[in-house]
């Protein structure tokens, strides 16, 4: 097994806006968060249950397009038998995205516009907070909400730093909050599912272990689609794994020796960008 330290990674912005999430709850009808469909239980925030009470909650299972698509079905029906409205989209290309409106109304905050109907003030608009940890794609989707550049959009963890309001028109209003991470990762595991995303910043961990467990994950989750991909045989250790990968694509150093950290470079963004193809990463408790 490849070894790795423990990843810690709390900036003091993810207390602020840990603060502005409980601060600004009784502004807003219910919270929409973005999950990544390859690893749905890692990117919820595990403080959320606890911030946000019993406001209704909506998840949108983001990057469905890069994850198996069983595995999304079963996420799916996990977290609609524990009472939350979900949908599945891909906030890059706009697929799914139509569905989000309809969900808020019809689902989401259904008893609320139940009631004010019966009270004769439809009028008012629904608002919603917005939440994910960084990197999920919660720019991308309000940018395609709104059809506006409002939210600065880098591939960069962590980059909305201040909450704001963005019109999505249809008489819904969001408040989008910037990327917030937990305290502390009691569950190293998590941990690491989230740094395979990109969604903690590679400059804090070791590469190289990195991409040795992420294909030691993967040797035993999806082993065909290394071997499609790289070509390898898919037994050994994840190091081994990766010299393997690094030897097939020619990244060799003087004598011979693989440059292992150019090759966990390249596995690490071959994954992130869906190259290996449609993977998810952890399955709900029931179906295990």
């Amino acid at each position: 097994m490849a070894e790795m330290g423990n990843i810690q990674w709390f900036p003091g912005h993810m207390t602020k806006t840990r603060r502005m999430i409980q601060s600004n709850l009784s502004l807003v009808d219910g919270v929409v968060e973005i999950l990544d469909a390859r690893v749905p239980e890692s990117s919820r925030n595990p403080e959320m249950d606890r911030l946000v009470k019993d406001k209704p909650r909506m998840f949108i299972l983001n990057k469905a397009d890069m994850a198996d698509d069983n595995a999304t079905a079963k996420w799916i029906n996990h977290y609609k038998s524990k009472g939350f409205t979900v949908i599945k989209c891909n906030c890059k290309n706009g697929d799914g995205i139509k569905g989000f409106l309809p969900a808020v109304r019809n689902q989401l905050l259904k008893e609320l516009m139940d009631k004010r109907r019966a009270k004769g003030i439809e009028g008012a608009p629904l608002r919603l907070m917005i939440v994910g940890i960084p990197n999920v794609g919660k720019s991308s989707f309000i940018n395609r909400m709104a059809k506006a550049k409002k939210a600065k959009v880098e591939d960069r963890p962590g980059v909305t730093r201040t909450k704001q309001w963005v019109k999505l028109g249809d008489n819904v209003e969001m408040l989008d909050m910037p990327g917030v991470l937990w305290p502390k990762f009691e569950d190293q595991e998590v941990a690491r599912k989230l740094a395979f995303t990109g969604a903690v910043k590679d400059d804090i961990l070791d590469i190289e272990a990195l991409a040795s467990l992420l294909l030691e994950n993967l040797s035993s989750l999806y082993p065909q689609a290394l071997e499609e991909r790289y070509k390898i045989d898919t037994q050994g250790t994840g190091f081994e794994l990766l010299e393997n990968v690094g030897r097939k694509r020619g990244m060799l150093v003087s004598g011979g020796e693989v440059n292992t950290e150019r090759a966990a470079i390249t596995v690490l963004d071959e994954f992130r960008s869906g190259k290996l193809g449609r993977l998810t990463l952890e399955l709900p408790a029931e179906v295990q």
